[in-house]
């Protein structure tokens, strides 16, 4: 087995690669003057089991769309060596929203990205809790590997529930309630109680986001956000001001990928959120100069993700990993 983690995402490798008891590989991410780059492993890679790290998303440096070609470009490097087997490890997956028709000729970019995958020789696809499984699931011919990181929220909230609180386990839109239902089934055993789940109506066109109405009683009760990402943090604003105003005790935030975008003190400033949680699939650059950094929890996702890489090489149970 090799492992290797691209430039712009070496540090959640150095944390997979320490979790498993190994080296990164040695590879090499060559610029040139006109903005063209290759990259390739100085490794022998020959009939080995290869994984590759790299979560794409944007920052101050590079693109989300040059972090996938770079991606895309190494996978292919990577099969022409003659490595028996490809993945490509993608914490968090760019273009995962868009993965269906709402308006006339739009298009379908999530199977866009999965056609580039399996053009650029990619034999599986490992992420983790990306926008909406079953597009994604479908998007790809190649085999893919879904993560949750249910678990690691449920090991950190965990503490800080008591059977005394009364909990509600909400979804910031309809579209979430299996999220959040799966979520809740996990508390729900840890906690040896059954918790109810709530869900807000939200609507969306043309970047305009509106509805405020909670289906669901919060009243008195300590009420958990779970979603798939923050991106400029509306929507658990919202949700936060709504759960507020139907008489929450305290509400509380979770969401895989913390994109934060726009405004973070602005938006997630909003008092009625105590607390945002989030994993490490995305490193929380855009926070380092804001306030609301005080209220983000950051987890570290490495070690789901090395224990993935492990049973995949080894033959074990992905599913059984994501089991209560």
């Amino acid at each position: 087995m090799k492992i290797f983690a691209l430039h712009n995402s070496r540090g959640f490798g150095e944390l997979v690669a320490n979790e498993l008891g190994v080296a990164l590989g040695e590879h090499e991410e060559r610029e040139f003057e006109d903005g063209e780059h290759k990259s390739r492993p100085l490794e022998n890679v020959r009939n080995q089991d290869v994984f590759v790290i790299q979560s794409l998303y944007s920052d101050y440096e590079k693109s989300v769309n040059d972090k996938l070609c770079r991606l895309l470009f190494f996978l292919s490097a990577l099969k022409d060596a003659s490595a028996r087997r490809v993945t490509a490890v993608v914490p968090y997956l760019c273009y995962a929203r868009k993965d269906r028709k709402t308006k006339p000729r739009d298009p379908v970019t999530t199977r866009y990205i999965a056609r580039l995958f399996e053009a650029a020789g990619a034999d599986c696809i490992l992420t983790i809790d990306v926008h909406n499984i079953q597009a994604f699931q479908n998007a790809f011919r190649c085999t893919t590997e879904h993560l949750e990181a249910k678990k690691i929220f449920a090991d950190f909230l965990i503490p800080q529930l008591t059977t005394d609180d009364a909990i509600v386990i909400m979804s910031p839109d309809i579209g979430g309630i299996k999220r959040a239902e799966q979520f809740q089934q996990s508390i729900s055993k840890r906690l040896n109680q059954e918790l109810p789940v709530a869900f807000m109506e939200k609507y969306r066109s043309s970047g305009e986001v509106w509805g405020e109405k909670v289906a669901g009683d919060v009243k008195g009760k300590t009420v958990v956000i779970i979603d798939d990402l923050v991106s400029s943090g509306g929507t658990l604003a919202r949700a936060g001001v709504a759960c507020k105003r139907a008489g929450a005790k305290k509400v509380l935030a979770v969401a895989t990928h913390g994109i934060f975008t726009g405004e973070p003190d602005k938006t997630l400033q909003e008092e009625s959120l105590q607390q945002i949680i989030v994993t490490n699939t995305i490193p929380p650059f855009r926070l380092e100069h804001t306030q609301v950094k005080e209220k983000v929890k950051i987890l570290n996702a490495a070690p789901l993700f090395a224990e993935a890489i492990k049973r995949m090489y080894e033959g074990g149970s992905v599913a059984e990993l994501l089991q209560d």
